[in-house]
């Protein structure tokens, strides 16, 4: 009996022993080797880790006026709590939470969204942007729930709408990400974005906080100022009516500062803040309104195109200022007859008055004189097919020569394709941007590289032309407004008016009549003066205007209305 109770005594001990054993190896698997993982679980308990989103830098124009800022708003996320599926109480939960918020869209999609975010313990964004009524009734009804939360955050503003929208940009979906995808806004997205801070929350088993500490402060992106002024913006804007296709430049010829900017069709950034639909995004490609005709867009310059030729001419002899010339109406090469823009021709007229009233038959007669590598050389000489230097991706513009017909198509160049090219027609592309800096070097000697931001350093080349054949140039631009073509801006007060009009074709006149794609494209350029203002450099191109009439009438209103600015 002794023996037995030993043995059975052996055996408890066994046993105490070995689980004893079991229990202090499974203590220490629990405490060493899955302490961490355990004690950061129970650590999620009850801290949250939540970003703190920077506000981004404001644009401000040359004056310090907000073209683009920020507005406070309030938004309300999901939280979730690391559940594999929804809860009988959370399903509740977001029942009531459409029921009380009526602008809460509560479907299958959203449902599932909920669950992912509730599974990887992750923020999902309920409701971008609420009122301060339904703040109230979300802090009411659902104050308590640890799965609902409220964070103030920062929402871009664009106070002037589409206002200078091909120079500001956009951002992409703000609920995401907000990355610049264009103008301003992509070119400087590192210098506007600042820095996202981090805040540690400790919460109480119902989800209040009970204690802050910040661990990473945001900060604030940067300002970017440009050189645009609003009121002359929006004065651009105003009188380049949204009908049209085209652009308009104002630029100071000193500095390069480009005052206003404004290409049609324009868009309006807020657009894109926000999920945009896919029908909505399809209707806005008509007539392609992110293309920025003023850089990214090459035209035929047409008659304004003629400036060079009659530079060309000068500089080397071919004619004088004081010459004289007859037109009748046309002139003849070879077999075919080139008319000019007046069938009954303007008889005899001075060299200025020829330009001027941009008589066609005198630049015909130059191009009989002129190789198509001279010309070249001075449309080079006055920045024309070569990019400006501005600081947005740009056209290049196309100036032929000899060489590029004979590499592109395998074909000598025509000697009948000079006249055409010395009237600013043949295979010529220019940029509105390239026309506003070559207007510019007429009246200061030199081209200057187009500006936009505000502290960017002035650069400028010497312009490679007589101070004799530039002052020709400018008597000839202010006998277009005296007694030539642009005579409708003449007789604006206070404001000296040097300028130049061109109708530029695009395809065979007699397509004329076949829809407005054909018809010609319409152009004014022009040096302007008020009292003892600054000058400013003006270029408006209307596409298939079908004449210059349009673009006149825009840029006289445009000189009216910037005249009663500076009142």
């Amino acid at each position: 009996m002794n023996m037995k109770n030993e043995n059975y005594l052996n055996t408890i001990r066994i046993l105490s022993i070995l689980c004893t054993t079991i229990i202090i190896a499974r203590l220490g698997y629990l405490q060493i080797y899955l302490g961490h993982q355990y004690g950061t679980q129970s650590i999620k308990n009850y801290v949250r880790y939540e970003q703190i989103n920077s506000a981004r830098g404001e644009i401000l124009d040359c004056n310090g006026n907000k073209l683009v800022t920020n507005k406070p708003i309030i938004n309300l996320y999901w939280h979730g709590t690391g559940n594999r599926r929804l809860t009988e109480q959370q399903q509740n939960l977001i029942t009531q939470l459409s029921r009380r918020c009526h602008t809460f869209i509560c479907n299958q999609e959203i449902i599932q969204k909920i669950t992912l975010a509730e599974k990887r313990n992750e923020q999902l964004l309920l409701m971008p942007n609420i009122s301060f009524e339904l703040l109230s009734r979300i802090e009411e009804f659902f104050a308590d729930e640890i799965n609902i939360t409220i964070k103030h955050d920062f929402k871009r503003f664009y106070p002037h709408a589409d206002l200078a929208s091909h120079i500001i940009g956009y951002l992409s979906n703000a609920q995401i990400e907000a990355m610049g995808k264009m103008g301003l806004e992509k070119k400087f997205q590192e210098i506007l974005q600042g820095t996202d801070g981090t805040v540690i929350k400790t919460i109480n088993s119902y989800g209040k906080r009970i204690n802050m500490h910040e661990l990473h402060k945001s900060t604030v992106g940067k300002n970017v100022q440009v050189t645009l002024d609003l009121a002359i913006q929006q004065l651009v804007e105003q009188v380049f009516d949204a009908q049209y296709i085209g652009t308009f430049i104002i630029m100071d010829p000193q500095t390069g500062a480009i005052k206003a900017l404004c290409s049609r069709p324009n868009f309006d950034p807020t657009l894109f803040l926000d999920p945009l639909h896919p029908e909505k995004w399809r209707s806005m490609q008509k007539n392609n309104p992110f293309l920025n005709r003023a850089i990214q867009c090459a035209y035929p310059p047409g008659s304004l195109f003629k400036l060079i030729t009659i530079s060309a001419a000068l500089q080397n002899d071919l004619i004088h200022p004081e010459d004289s010339f007859t037109c009748k109406g046309f002139t003849t090469f070879g077999k075919r007859r080139y008319s000019c823009n007046q069938k009954q021709g303007h008889g005899t007229l001075t060299i200025k008055q020829a330009v001027a009233l941009s008589c066609n038959p005198l630049f015909y007669e130059l191009g009989k004189k002129l190789s198509i590598d001279t010309l070249a050389d001075y449309a080079q000489r006055f920045g024309l097919g070569t990019k400006t230097g501005i600081i947005f991706p740009e056209n290049n513009g196309l100036i032929p020569t000899a060489a590029w017909k004979q590499e592109v198509y395998g074909e000598r160049w025509w000697p009948g394709e000079t006249l055409s090219a010395a009237i600013g027609q043949s295979y010529l592309l220019t940029t509105p941007m390239q026309i506003a800096r070559m207007i510019g070097s007429i009246f200061t000697g030199f081209l200057v590289k187009p500006r936009i931001l505000f502290d960017e350093p002035i650069e400028t080349t010497t312009l490679e032309i007589n101070p004799e054949t530039t002052a020709f140039l400018q008597d000839s631009m202010r006998s277009v407004v005296t007694e030539g073509t642009g005579h409708r801006v003449n007789k604006i007060k206070d404001i000296t008016i040097h300028a130049k009009t061109s109708t530029a074709q695009m395809s065979d006149m007699k397509k004329r009549t076949l829809g407005k794609k054909y018809l010609e494209h319409g152009w004014v350029v022009a040096h302007f003066k008020y009292k003892d203002y600054e000058p400013l450099v003006i270029v408006a191109m209307v596409e298939h205007a079908g004449s210059s009439r349009v673009p006149m009438i825009i840029a006289k209103n445009f000189l009216l209305g910037y005249r009663d600015l500076q009142v």
